[in-house]
């Protein structure tokens, strides 16, 4: 199945692209054929007629998440019908009939230059000759959303990393929805042939409350305390709070309490339970070469020399880390990076691996993708 994500680059265009991408290395995996072919489109590549086209040509569907939220009242009124447009015109072009799936607003029932142009947008969309479903969105969030740029989520985590305190309005409410909650519901619109208006369930939550939330998880842990994460919403938002301490913010080095007897440190505490395991590698050999959509997995080397590589998925850059059993300082896996662990001493790597949830083989949630491409 060939599907065009527009707006790849964005939130929920990101993490549509890696549930789909995931889905592919899982039947990698395994030896099966990849049950999609994922055609990312830019703004640029909107913007150019052979790239859209050469992109939509046997596309069967279509997730459009590609918009204009910041710009002047008359270019946001202007920028998500002229969008739709140019996306109805160019599927005509190359005789496709793809199921369209907009990311609409909840905001788009308002009076506002956004909620007309997305209204309008919607209204030019619905008039495709393929199926077409209104996903109507409310605020979203989750792992590498831009902070102080309309998403409030990710202000509040840049400002308590920050050490700062917002002003925030007592009575402000907000209805929350993982970027990867709306992913999902795009793609199995797609896959179930749903049509129609769709409003996934948000989570409504006091601003000043979010805000608590997220300063809570801060305090903890930077005391090496993990918050409770039986609640879904609760580690979606605990994983978009840890993505945005990276690159800087590990190794992150443990207190040591050390005496005549020896040394004693705590690997890791709260979580809810989970599950611990350690392992030993050889020299030279590298253990990993995954990612998690929603696995809490922290790396801590007790003995031994290693590299720990991570790269964003579906992203170049690879960011490394050297740790040693010397002076254990843990490793903590972000959600939607891929990672690996190199012995690169010459004795036998002893390493603890922790996860917040047991390993399910039926739904491993772990998606093997190279960090470091050959």
């Amino acid at each position: 199945m060939k599907i065009v994500i527009t707006g790849a680059a964005g939130l929920i265009g990101w993490h549509a692209a890696v549930r789909l991408h995931a889905r592919n290395c899982a039947a990698r995996f395994k030896g099966e054929t990849q049950p999609f072919d994922l055609v990312a489109l830019d703004h640029a590549g909107l913007d150019d007629p052979h790239q859209r086209r050469d992109a939509l040509r046997g596309a069967d569907a279509v997730l459009h998440f590609a918009g204009v939220n910041r710009a002047s009242d008359a270019d946001v009124e202007s920028g998500n019908p002229a969008i739709a447009d140019t996306l109805l015109r160019a599927c005509q072009d190359v005789d496709a009939s793809p199921h369209i799936v907009y990311a609409n607003s909840t905001h788009a029932t308002l009076d506002t230059p956004y909620g007309r142009s997305k209204r309008r947008a919607h209204e030019i969309l619905a008039q495709t000759k393929g199926r077409y479903t209104n996903l109507i969105l409310p605020h979203i969030f989750g792992e590498c959303a831009r902070p102080h740029y309309n998403n409030v989520t990710a202000t509040f985590i840049d400002a308590v990393i920050a050490g700062q305190r917002p002003q925030v309005n007592p009575d402000g409410r907000v209805a929350l929805l993982h970027a990867g909650a709306a992913a999902e519901a795009a793609i199995a619109a797609v896959l179930n042939g749903t049509t129609g208006e769709l409003c996934p369930v948000p989570h409504p939550t006091g601003v000043p409350d979010l805000l608590d939330m997220l300063s809570g998880f801060h305090r903890d842990y930077r005391a090496n305390i993990f918050p409770d994460l039986g609640d879904p919403f609760d580690l979606a938002l605990f994983n978009s709070y840890r993505a945005a301490l990276y690159p800087s913010g590990f190794p992150r080095p443990l207190s040591l309490n050390t005496d005549p007897r020896g040394t004693l440190f705590e690997a890791v505490k709260g979580g809810g339970g989970g599950q611990t395991f350690l392992s030993w590698t050889k020299p030279g050999v590298t253990r990993g070469d995954h990612f998690h959509l929603n696995k809490v997995e922290r790396f801590l080397v007790l003995e031994g020399e290693a590299v720990i590589r991570i790269r964003r998925v579906l992203h170049a850059p690879v960011w490394e880390y050297r740790v040693s059993g010397d002076t254990p300082a843990p490793v903590d896996m972000p959600t939607l990076h891929t990672h690996n662990i190199t012995n690169v001493g010459d004795k036998p790597l002893l390493t603890l691996f922790w996860t917040h949830d047991l390993f399910d083989p039926a739904a491993p949630d772990t998606y093997a993708d190279p960090v470091v491409k050959v």
